[in-house]
């Protein structure tokens, strides 16, 4: 594509299921806001758009779970979601959301103009039925085994291990996730969208016309996709939370969420238009916008290819023009995982590190999963903000507008000869706008970020070579040219910044009092001779960062060993029930009081004690795997549960005749029952 006329972006719907977190900010967001600013900034026609996610499955899982509606649900996770990116800084030009009037107008006519152009195939298909529940299992109702990778837990939509796009029919073992009941199948009708028919159109669109400009892995898993085979993919489903199916015989049935959700790019653009008095058309419908979708890599199939060939089958949208899809972020080591809290949520970080929205901007955009997932933890946070941005970019600034207020009174002073060193810093701010701009709109944000943070290493070093405070006396021509440059770079840098660091951006065009020239453009790096001319007035330096303290961190890390310590407790607790037995075999059990009268390690059984226990019947040998948690001293005199009328078995070579009865504390270390009372006779029967 030539030059666009302009450009719509679009950043991945969230789910209100919960709120937004780290791997949500470094995989979608944050590098569709760097891309919405950086064009803005150089004066195009850009629409930014995004919205809640409010018909998935999810959501209606949360709200069984917590007992609330489901409109309770969105309304909540809405108003939380919506906040946290005001406050950090996420500028979209509209945020709406799929509960939206406008939005089941544009999705209910999408689908009416498929359905009437006959583009779907409509299909009675067996599909997955809880009986207890009364409800068909769609998408994260039921998990299984992945049949691809062999994941347990894998959804009825999604295999979040492998990244496979999966239907509830292929899970091997597949359960319930509302009851647990293994499930049997019903017939039920949907209307399907025939990926299949579109298998050429999509091999010339994405293998052959998008190999080289689309990032390798979007490239590989569409072209995976469309190598297996396309297959029709449903539309609607079986449930009762969502868009209803707007076609006679389709009552209790709603549009799938992955039709409806990417429609929620045009509704809400629609709202967008409707506001500011504009038409929306020309966005979505203008061969001379250009389109794209800022995502993670788990919806990489729905932007890349079902959501094309929707538009594809309608007629009259533009497609995307690329899809620059992050892979994962970790935490500590650790997969971020919602369900288990294993996350750094947005509105709390807010809430921990008030005035810090940029700093965890600069982080993830610095450790930015963009090619292979990514690990983001406390220590790096803590040393880049030391190092980097308080170290590097935050000294040269202090630097320049401290000695600019200490000589000059705050005023740009005027420059005389440029020496050499002179010309090249000035030409060096030309060519780093003109690098980052390139890493930009080739996706490259990390890359890009870096070379800002590397001009402001160059403006340091500049200072540090030339040593204006040491000239000041001796050479006072030479030092206001060196501050004139030094105070050049600095204007650069609050132009630059912005797309990254927009708070910081913000509070440096404020202290130089850049706005008194008129705003500063992108394309004005490159091309103005002065962005601040002689004479302008800037104002007394701020701290632009600030230190963060070891303790600061080590609060943070505590949080996450509370949530991972509570996980523990959590697995240990919910462990599954066992296969049910009459109350007759129960009785069979022979459980008594006993106490150990002596204890010895077995040779070469790591794990394995020999103990005597008196049951108050005789003393009996028995073979306990407690070697790795108790000493045979610690356990003499212990009054024990124990099994009496187990069949004896050897092992090692040593008679067991019975069985010692114990569990785990949090920290998986083997504990005795309760018996250990002086009032409780040995042979005293446990019932």
């Amino acid at each position: 594509m030539n030059q666009p006329k302009r450009y719509t972006i679009t950043a991945a719907l969230p789910y209100t299921n919960g709120p937004i977190h780290i791997g949500h900010l470094a995989g979608v967001y944050i590098p569709a806001d760097i891309y919405a600013r950086y064009l803005k900034l150089k004066g195009e026609d850009v629409l930014f758009v995004c919205g809640s996610d409010e018909h998935g499955v999810p959501i209606t899982i949360k709200a069984k779970k917590e007992g609330v509606s489901p409109q309770d649900v969105v309304d909540k996770y809405n108003g939380i979601i919506k906040k946290s990116f005001v406050d950090f800084g996420i500028r979209f030009d509209n945020y709406s959301r799929t509960s939206a009037k406008v939005h089941h107008e544009t999705a209910t006519s999408f689908f009416k103009n498929l359905y009437k152009n006959n583009k779907f195939v409509e299909e009675t298909s067996e599909q997955l039925y809880d009986e207890e529940a009364k409800q068909f299992l769609a998408d994260r109702f039921v998990t299984g085994t992945c049949p691809k990778c062999g994941k347990e837990e894998a959804y009825g939509d999604q295999c979040e291990k492998c990244g496979t796009s999966l239907s509830a029919n292929e899970l091997i073992n597949p359960v319930s996730a509302i009851t647990g009941n293994k499930p049997i199948t019903k017939q039920t009708k949907h209307w399907y969208l025939p990926l299949d028919q579109y298998s050429n159109w999509l091999q010339k669109w994405i293998v052959e016309d998008h190999k080289i400009d689309w990032k390798p892995n979007v490239y590989g898993q569409c072209k995976s996709w469309i190598d297996d085979g396309l297959r029709p993919r449903a539309v609607t489903r079986d449930l009762d939370w969502g868009i209803p199916v707007p076609v006679e015989g389709a009552e209790g049935k709603v549009l799938y969420v992955w039709f409806d959700a990417p429609i929620g790019y045009i509704s809400a653009s629609k709202e967008w238009a409707k506001r500011e008095n504009k038409d929306w058309e020309p966005y979505w419908k203008d061969e001379e916008t250009k389109l794209v979708h800022f995502i993670g890599k788990d919806n990489i199939v729905f932007h890349c290819i079902i959501f094309p060939v929707m538009l594809k089958a309608e007629g009259s949208y533009i497609l995307p023009d690329n899809v620059p899809a992050n892979e994962f972020l970790n935490l500590e080591g650790q997969k971020l995982s919602t369900s288990k809290n294993w996350a750094v949520w947005l509105h709390e970080y807010l809430e921990d590190f008030p005035g810090k929205e940029d700093v965890l901007r600069y982080c993830l955009t610095a450790n930015a999963p963009e090619t292979k997932d990514n690990d983001f933890t406390w220590k790096d946070f803590q040393t880049r903000n030391n190092s980097e941005l308080v170290g590097i970019f935050g000294n040269f600034i202090n630097r320049v507008v401290v000695l600019t207020n200490k000589y000059y009174a705050g005023k740009v002073p005027t420059k005389t000869n440029f020496e050499a060193i002179d010309i090249s810093v000035l030409q060096e701010i030309k060519k780093f706008t003109t690098t980052i701009g390139n890493s930009i709109e080739k996706y490259r944000f990390r890359e890009a970020q870096a070379e800002m943070m590397n001009l402001a290493r160059l403006g340091n070093k500049y200072l540090a070579d030339e040593e204006p405070w040491k000239k000041a006396k001796t050479d006072p021509e030479r030092t206001a040219t060196i501050m004139y440059v030094g105070l050049q770079i600095a204007s650069a840098l609050a132009v630059i910044a912005e797309p990254f660091l927009p708070f910081t951006s913000e509070k440096l065009r404020q202290m130089l009092n850049q706005d008194q020239m008129g705003k500063i453009y992108w394309n004005d790096l490159a091309e103005a001779e002065d962005l601040l001319q002689e004479g302008h007035q800037i104002n007394q330096a701020e701290l632009l960062f600030t230190k963060v303290e070891d303790v600061e961190m080590q609060t943070q890390l505590d949080k996450l060993e509370a949530i991972k310590k509570e996980n523990a407790e959590e697995v240990t607790a919910i462990e599954p029930a066992k296969e049910e037995v009459d109350f007759e075999d129960f009785t069979k059990l022979d459980m008594r009081v006993g106490t150990i009268v002596s204890a010895e390690k077995i040779a070469k059984a790591k794990k394995l004690l020999h103990l005597k226990v008196d049951t108050g019947i005789d003393i009996r040998s028995v073979v306990s795997g407690i070697a790795e948690h108790y000493t045979p001293d610690e356990i003499l005199g212990k009054k024990v549960a124990v099994v009496v009328n187990l069949k004896p078995v050897k092992l090692r070579g040593v008679l067991s005749e019975g069985m010692i009865l114990m569990t785990e504390n949090t920290d998986g270390k083997l504990i005795f029952l309760n018996t250990d009372k002086n009032d409780v006779k040995n042979g005293k029967i446990i019932s």
